[in-house]
């Protein structure tokens, strides 16, 4: 179990409208451990837990190419999905997830989510009040050292959607397509390679041009040396204070690691990676939006807005987590309350995002979107 699913367990399980009941995981001691962690019951694969377990809805955070062929045993018992990002490897998969979804009349959702951090939907809220005017350019920055934590195999390998553009663009282009409104135009895009000891996408630099005229970039580089924390008061992706002379060097040889060894110390890692709470706004890198009166731009906790009254702090609620906010969007989505803006036609837009800068990286030319939907 990845940290993304250990991360949504105890959000489950305090949500006033989701009761975690069970869950299917391969590995034995992995699932022992969690049924004492949960008191859920334990499957190990998705089709017993479909017939055994009296269920509403089903959380799918297994691998990327597995989540098409999940989704869709899920929505064949008539039940709701909430999904990892990316939500398939390839356009038509998710066309599929979509179908399967509207035929079967259950809701489909995709949890990028840091779409849900605060700030970023605050950020979301003054765009969308005009108070700036319109928006004219969106930039998100993030350098990790995504490439040299512990990975699976498959979490490198582009073909089953893995990589920094999957893995890390998804977020990207979602926050993105939240601030500029969903409808881009084109992509142009550069993708890198550059450790013949680490093979995979690892850094990208991304144009996106939007319908009515807004320019966007998304930069990742995940080889470790620069921190985009460091332009943010040191506050870590998920909340917390690490100033950089605390911060444990870079693991950059993986020479002497096993696979097997490498997935024990991510599985060890999963445990404690996401944490439910901090004292700070998590920031997934830095992102800045140009308006026509002012800037916008995250803080420590919330948001500095530029105008011409000067430099204004907006301190942003921490009581929920991102994943708490996602649970709410989907939780008010089977109730039929709100349409949700994380649909899978939302999500198969950002997945068409993603193919198209890698596909623009190895043409040299801009690519034409076709599946963009607004927001």
């Amino acid at each position: 179990m990845g940290a993304a699913a250990r991360a949504f367990l105890p959000p489950i399980r305090s949500h006033a409208e989701f009761e975690l009941v069970a869950f299917a995981e391969p590995v034995a001691e992995t699932r022992d451990s969690v049924t004492v962690e949960t008191g859920a019951v334990g499957f190990a694969d998705l089709p017993s837990m479909l017939k055994q377990a009296g269920l509403d809805a089903v959380y799918i955070a297994t691998p990327t190419e597995l989540h098409a062929e999940h989704a869709g045993l899920v929505f064949a018992a008539g039940k709701h999905v909430l999904t990892e990002k990316p939500m398939a490897i390839g356009l038509d998969e998710a066309q599929a997830m979509v179908a399967a979804a509207e035929r079967a009349g259950v809701v489909l959702v995709v949890g990028h989510a840091h779409g849900f951090d605060r700030p970023i939907q605050v950020m979301r809220e003054i765009v969308t009040s005009g108070c700036l005017g319109r928006v004219r350019m969106i930039h998100t920055w993030n350098f990790t050292d995504w490439m040299y934590r512990p990975r699976r195999p498959d979490e490198l390998e582009i073909a089953l959607g893995g990589g920094v553009m999957f893995r890390q663009g998804s977020h990207q282009f979602d926050i993105i397509r939240l601030l500029g409104g969903g409808m881009v135009r084109s992509v142009r895009a550069n993708t890198f390679d550059w450790d013949p000891n680490r093979r995979s996408i690892g850094a990208h630099t991304v144009f996106m041009q939007f319908a009515d005229g807004i320019a966007a970039t998304a930069v990742y580089n995940g080889y470790g040396y620069f921190s985009t924390m460091e332009l943010i008061s040191d506050v870590t992706e998920w909340g917390f204070t690490e100033p950089v002379e605390r911060r444990p060097p870079v693991r950059r040889t993986f020479a002497s690691a096993s696979p097997a060894d490498e997935l024990e110390a991510k599985r060890k890692r999963a445990k404690n990676a996401i944490p439910t709470s901090a004292p700070h706004q998590p920031h997934f890198g830095l992102t800045v939006v140009s308006c026509e009166r002012g800037d916008i731009r995250q803080s420590p906790d919330g948001l500095f807005v530029y105008s011409e009254r000067g430099r204004e702090e907006i301190t942003v609620p921490n009581d929920k987590s991102p994943r708490d906010l996602v649970l709410d969007e989907f939780a008010a989505a089977i109730a039929g309350r709100v349409k949700p803006v994380h649909d899978g036609r939302w999500g198969l837009a950002n997945l068409e995002v993603c193919l198209a800068a890698i596909e623009s990286s190895k043409r040299g030319t801009e690519i034409e979107l076709k599946h963009q939907v607004t927001a």
